[in-house]
């Protein structure tokens, strides 16, 4: 049988240096639920025996593996609604009037499957289809640790149950083909402007270039407040002027009012690059 409390403070360790989680002290059963299967395969018995194996051997697959399997989460479409009502009604209006002959840039930081960058598509199209038309385009840069759930993204190709978390039916005929499998696969208009890379938020932002609106949402939770400030900090220097930040309902940027100004919208709060 697996033993998911030997070795754990020493998984904890290796996880948050490897991908900035912080697990605290009482989520063994978490552990458990993602990773008995990959270390039965592996012949693990304990959590130590997982660590020391990643690192004796330089393990990078299996290092992959559970990285992977601990940060993969659930995700919906259009999640808590009220961002998707800012960035059609506030963001997009107000860079269209502003800024109309330079690309919309917009990056989803911690994508995980794609619904959220895709969400963010359909506002754009909607947006587009009143005749207001961004001249030089948009993109849509979609990060995450995962493999696995950039795989998913990548093929647009979702099973009926994720497609009921949160799509509504207009949403689902207007932009879903219905494939083999009861699957429904996302239309190539609003797959088109979405460009999904393999990025740990530890790693440089360099390479992404600079962004209108950053959606780094319910993510910030699962790291300790010194990580979460840098990584504040390091998306900060990737707006552009006047840029925007929006985050999960249950986080907060704190201490950084040099850097954000906090905007309300009713209901909903949004940061605006100082």
């Amino acid at each position: 049988m697996t033993d998911m409390t030997a070795g754990y403070d020493e998984f904890c360790s290796f996880l948050e240096k490897h991908s900035g989680i912080c697990l605290g002290a009482s989520k063994q059963y978490l552990v458990s639920s993602r990773l008995r299967r990959l270390m039965a395969d592996n012949n693990l018995a304990n959590l130590h025996e997982l660590v020391s194996k990643i690192q004796l051997l330089s393990n990078s697959k299996l290092k992959t593996a559970v990285i992977d399997a601990m940060t993969t989460n659930e995700t919906l479409w259009f999640r808590d609604n009220h961002p998707f009502r800012i960035l059609s009604e506030k963001l997009l209006p107000e860079f269209y009037e502003q800024k109309p002959s330079r690309p919309l840039r917009i990056w989803s930081a911690a994508c995980s499957t794609g619904q959220e960058p895709y969400s963010m598509s359909m506002v754009i199209n909607e947006f587009k289809e009143k005749k207001r038309v961004f001249s030089s385009g948009e993109k849509i840069i979609a990060t995450d640790i995962s493999p696995s759930a950039l795989a998913q993204a990548k093929s647009g190709e979702y099973a009926t149950l994720a497609i009921g978390r949160g799509l509504d039916p207009a949403n689902l005929k207007k932009h879903f083909t219905e494939i083999e499998g009861g699957r429904f696969k996302i239309s190539p208009k609003i797959a088109s402007c979405i460009e999904f890379r393999l990025l740990n938020l530890q790693d440089s932002y360099s390479l992404l270039g600079k962004f209108d609106i950053v959606f780094c949402r319910n993510v910030l939770i699962y790291f300790t407040a010194e990580f979460k400030r840098d990584i504040l900090t390091r998306i900060h220097a990737t707006l552009n002027p006047g840029g925007y930040l929006m985050i999960g309902a249950s986080e907060a940027v704190n201490g950084l009012s040099d850097l954000y100004e906090m905007v309300h919208c009713r209901p909903g709060i949004i940061y605006r690059k100082i």
